[in-house]
């Protein structure tokens, strides 16, 4: 099975389909607030795994039901519930594709074929228990579990893997020491301007309003952008600093993220001021 993913990572035939669909997906979900609320950034947190969980655990919950006497009526509202709430969490999952990167994508758009075929059993399993085919009904019922199942196998893949929608940036707090670091003089540091310093090799950026100063990681979670490259701009009255690769933007304050695609808040370092020389440590 890792072979054959690894296979649809580097298969570059299914660029042809993907490209078409992150342009339809691109196209329908305009609107940039939809999109933020979509990935998650109300929640500081990626929306679709946990929108994921209602779906999944009304169609679990029903096939133990189905494997039980007297519970047809329980089990056919549980298919019901997840196939409505897997409508919504397709979406989110979708929008969250179409920022991947191509390899990503190509093992996204296999996780969702697999779980649209899932999807689609589900809704004949439904529409057979309504009828009164509680016997079919409950094979599709048991063939959408296993094709979701699949489907879940693929989304594990997709992001412990290849690293979708996972914070990027947080792994490098490993590679710092425990302990304080000077990074400059105050003196030296202008005024509401980015500057990139290192850590134990891990690059940080500064900016500084006044006399606070803001340490933050420098790779971008959602896909490593360097946020040194990156712009500074008020956003809802708070200065961000916005990721040159993919325009996700995240408060210079706090570390908070304001705008997507990352679902993710940026990590902030601790600071203090020894002898004029700006300090840093891990949180």
């Amino acid at each position: 099975m890792r072979a054959l993913l690894t296979k649809v990572e580097q298969d570059t035939r299914l660029d042809r389909v993907g490209d078409r669909l992150q342009k339809i997906v691109l196209g329908t979900l305009r609107p940039r607030r939809l999109r933020d609320l979509l990935h998650g950034v109300t929640l500081g947190h990626p929306l679709h795994p946990a929108m994921v969980q209602v779906p999944v655990g009304a169609w679990i919950s029903a096939a133990v039901l189905d494997l039980m006497p007297g519970q047809r009526r329980p089990a056919t509202v549980l298919v019901g519930l997840g196939t409505a709430s897997a409508v919504p969490a397709a979406v989110a999952g979708l929008n969250d594709w179409a920022a991947l990167s191509r390899d990503q994508r190509r093992v996204g758009l296999v996780h969702a074929a697999a779980n649209t075929v899932g999807l689609g059993l589900y809704a004949g399993s439904l529409a057979a228990r309504l009828s009164g085919r509680h016997g079919v009904g409950r094979t599709l019922g048991f063939l959408g579990l296993s094709t979701v199942s699949l489907g879940a196998y693929i989304g594990g893949h997709l992001a412990y893997k290849q690293g979708a929608q996972v914070n990027q940036s947080v792994s490098e707090l490993h590679r710092i020491s425990d302990g304080w670091h000077s990074l400059t003089d105050m003196a030296d540091l202008p005024q509401r301007t980015l500057v990139t310093r290192e850590v134990d090799d891990v690059s940080v950026i500064l900016y500084r309003h006044g006399d606070e100063v803001t340490v933050m990681l420098e790779r971008c979670p959602h896909q490593s952008g360097p946020l040194g490259e990156g712009e500074v701009q008020e956003i809802d009255g708070h200065a961000c600093v916005v990721c040159p690769w993919h325009g996700s933007a995240f408060r210079l304050n706090g570390g908070e993220v304001v705008q997507g695609p990352s679902g993710n808040d940026q990590q902030i370092l601790p600071t203090r001021i020894q002898n004029g020389v700006l300090q840093t440590r891990l949180p």
